[in-house]
């Protein structure tokens, strides 16, 4: 092996465990001993290691503290002077944006209720800017990233398809906000893959294997294998929304008829319901309202048809119900359980778990972030450039 060769070869392998260093502390913090432990490393190559993350503040030592026992322990965590990430969403009716920690920590939040279904994506991605620029979290801060969820099919840098929001189809949005924030990593992705995302970072919340269904205008499913998030071949993965369940059904904004989104929808409910918005539909269903429990029911019986198809194909034993699904659960689930136990195949032996999400309203925004605080563990090289 030339001198050249073997010093790449060495310089791999420190990056590799760098970035084992790094992920071993977003799962908790720990001293050297500890992480020399867990990650299966010598104290002294930990020590070296950790040295050029202390020194460029992307870590920090605390002070010693004793158990009673032993040496004094120093845990070592994410430096308050880390680099961020930054997580953005644009859905039908709000903007968010917020910042956190490469461990996930929420540094802070901001949701602004706006109809999007006729702005132009150079309009959403001044507004998104406007919203980060005002935020005192990330001013002065070192950004390693941004994610940006849509409400929309995106291939490459290109949001390819967003029915629910015109204004992004054929937008590079990336482009766009690359432009007016100065940051060069942006990543554009379905607004269910990565509320999905959230539930897999920076801890797993709803096991290895899950799909994660988002429920607003429209309906977006993000499926998690062996821990990862699935996009299919080319990112149209998970398109819940639109598996037709009644061939001559209602006229869709995809352009098909009979969609899923069109009988399970929020903007369906609500008319079914009788009621303007979601917290008016939350009100009538705790008040014991039957045109609201009714209108649920047949909402969750027409999910549960389109999933049923999606969990015979995937065999998938989780679903995790997100968006305003979590938010009206209680009266979703029957009906949709009882769909699932009778469509999906075996179902006897292999018994499905359906759970309100743990990550609520925020999941999206928050799966953005997470996008990126994991490509900063994963590329200790790109991080330490900061």
């Amino acid at each position: 092996m030339s001198t050249a060769t073997n010093s790449g070869h060495l310089q791999q392998v420190r990056l590799g465990n760098l970035c084992t260093v790094l992920l071993s502390v977003v799962d908790r913090p720990g001293s050297r001993a500890e992480l020399a432990q867990r990650i299966g490393l010598t104290k002294a190559t930990v020590a070296s290691l950790i040295e050029p993350l202390l020194a460029q503040q992307i870590l920090i030592e605390d002070a010693a503290t004793t158990s009673g026992r032993g040496r004094p322990s120093k845990p070592l965590r994410f430096h308050p002077a880390a680099p961020i990430a930054l997580g953005a969403e644009i859905n039908v009716g709000y903007l968010a944006v917020t910042a956190t920690g490469l461990d996930g920590t929420v540094l802070s939040a901001r949701h602004v209720e706006v109809d999007n279904r006729r702005r132009s994506a150079e309009d959403l991605a001044g507004h998104l800017i406007e919203l980060i620029a005002d935020d005192e979290a990330s001013r002065g801060r070192r950004v390693f990233g941004a994610g940006v969820a849509v409400p929309g099919i995106v291939v490459g840098d290109t949001v390819v398809r967003a029915p629910n929001v015109p204004g992004l189809t054929g937008a590079r949005l990336a482009d766009h906000l690359r432009a007016g924030l100065g940051i060069d990593l942006i990543e554009v992705d379905n607004e269910a893959n990565l509320a999905a995302l959230a539930h897999v970072w920076p801890h797993k919340l709803a096991g290895d294997d899950f799909l994660y269904v988002s429920g607003d205008v429209g309906i977006g499913g993000g499926l998690v294998t062996g821990g990862t998030l699935y996009r299919g071949v080319s990112g149209f993965a998970g398109e819940l929304g639109h598996i037709t369940i009644e061939r001559e059904g209602r006229r869709c904004r995809c352009g098909s008829t009979g969609c899923v989104e069109q009988y399970a929808g929020l903007d369906a409910i609500l008319s079914d319901a009788g009621q303007d918005n979601l917290q008016a539909l939350t009100s009538a269903l705790a008040d014991g309202d039957p045109g609201a429990q009714e209108a649920v029911a047949r909402a969750g019986s027409a999910l549960g048809v389109g999933l049923a198809s999606v969990l015979n194909i995937c065999d998938l034993a989780t679903v995790v119900l997100g968006g305003c699904y979590a938010e009206i659960f209680e009266t979703l689930a029957p009906a949709l359980g009882t769909e699932l136990q009778h469509r999906t195949l075996a179902a006897g032996s292999r018994p499905i778990t359906v759970i309100a999400a743990p990550v609520r309203g925020d999941a999206a925004v928050r799966g953005g972030a997470a996008l990126v605080a994991r490509r900063a563990c994963t590329e200790p090289e790109r991080l330490m450039r900061l």
